[in-house]
């Protein structure tokens, strides 16, 4: 007689049998299955366990149990891809430098490639790896990762022909492939916490819309406030995209009408907040006497722009690093990698002015 856990077990082979469940996809929860078969939740559990052991199924804390992604065998061609938006400028040399060493050391090759922060190069590079079949695994940045992307079966697609995927720097939430990053929350809190220690209240913020980071930015910046009781206002907050951020002094009005009445300012990047010191240089506003400003990833740009600002450090020598070992670890078929989101660190200098109240 077959055991209540056996008949779980069956079925769920039986839908994947039929088509009516597919690799990557999310299984019913345990309480749907428990009412489906009138069983007990160990049950379900212990069914569950067994479609883990035979590697059908595969759990994620927190999110639920998916039909594993099987991936085909292929011939190693001992060379991996990195795809950023940008590959020479800003702290993309130094990731990818770190990323070389690891992945040179273990003999590999490095292919790279850039998509310019464009969904179509994306589109293009990631087809060319898959008609090619030429390499053996991709760490990719995301483009656009704020807003919905069509390339997402391409990348799906790799892992299934046996060419394992890390993301850096940010990730596409529909996918579960793991990433390696800063902690962007967190850094957007810390600055702006920053300007809270230091008595600021009238805070302004300047975010990527169409960017992942830019959201999880926005989302430590807002918790920053609420924990302050201090309310978010909208018009204090300017969102721009990709290509405005090459704009932004052209748009300097818009920005400043913003930020008017504000004693400070939370930037998505150090990018960004170069552009917004040169703004104010330009229009005879001071930092830090009438406005201070803070950046988020402590690059050059932080260090050396006119007037040095405050930012958040990403370690990006050690993400580098990470995402190289990662991928290494997957190609070798590790199947249990999980993503890595690296904590920031204040770096201080003279942007940010102290409100004292008398």
């Amino acid at each position: 007689m077959q055991k209540k856990y056996e008949e779980v077990v069956a079925w769920i082979k039986g839908e994947m049998h039929a088509g009516r469940l597919k690799q990557g996809d999310k299984l019913p929860s345990e309480s749907v299955l428990q009412k489906q078969f009138s069983v007990s939740r160990q049950t379900v559990r212990r069914a569950l366990a067994v479609l883990e052991e035979e590697k059908i199924t595969r759990s994620i804390r927190g999110s639920g149990t998916y039909i594993e992604i099987r991936r085909k065998q292929k011939q190693e061609t001992m060379r991996i891809a990195v795809m950023c938006t940008y590959l020479d400028i800003y702290i993309f040399p130094l990731i990818v430098k770190e990323m070389e060493k690891v992945i040179s050391d273990a003999g590999y090759t490095l292919q790279i490639a850039a998509t310019n922060n464009a969904i179509e190069k994306e589109r293009m590079i990631l087809k060319s790896f898959i008609k090619d079949k030429s390499i053996d695994g991709l760490i990719a940045e995301t483009t656009k990762s704020g807003i919905p992307n069509p390339n997402l079966a391409l990348y799906q697609e790799l892992e299934q022909m046996g060419i394992p995927v890390i993301f850096i720097n940010s990730f596409y939430k529909e996918l579960r492939i793991p990433h390696v990053s800063l902690n962007d929350k967190m850094a957007g809190k810390m600055v702006t916490q920053h300007l809270l220690d230091c008595g600021h209240m009238k805070i302004a913020g300047i975010f990527k819309a169409d960017d992942g980071q830019g959201h999880a930015r926005y989302a430590g910046y807002v918790e920053a406030l609420m924990e302050a009781d201090i309310k978010v206002k909208g018009k204090q907050i300017i969102w721009i995209d990709s290509d405005e951020l090459e704009g932004m002094r052209e748009d300097c009005g818009r920005i400043l009408r913003r930020i008017r009445n504000c004693t400070a300012c939370v930037c998505y990047n150090d990018e960004v907040a170069n552009k917004l010191v040169g703004i104010c240089m330009e229009q005879g506003i001071r930092i830090p006497e009438d406005l201070s400003i803070v950046g988020i990833d402590n690059s050059n740009l932080a260090r050396f722009c006119e007037i040095p600002f405050t930012s958040a450090e990403n370690p990006i020598r050690e993400l580098g690093k990470v995402a190289g070992e990662k991928i290494l670890e997957r190609i070798r078929g590790n199947e249990g990698v999980e993503s890595v989101e690296l904590k920031p660190k204040l770096i201080m200098r003279n942007s940010v002015k102290v409100i004292t109240n008398i």
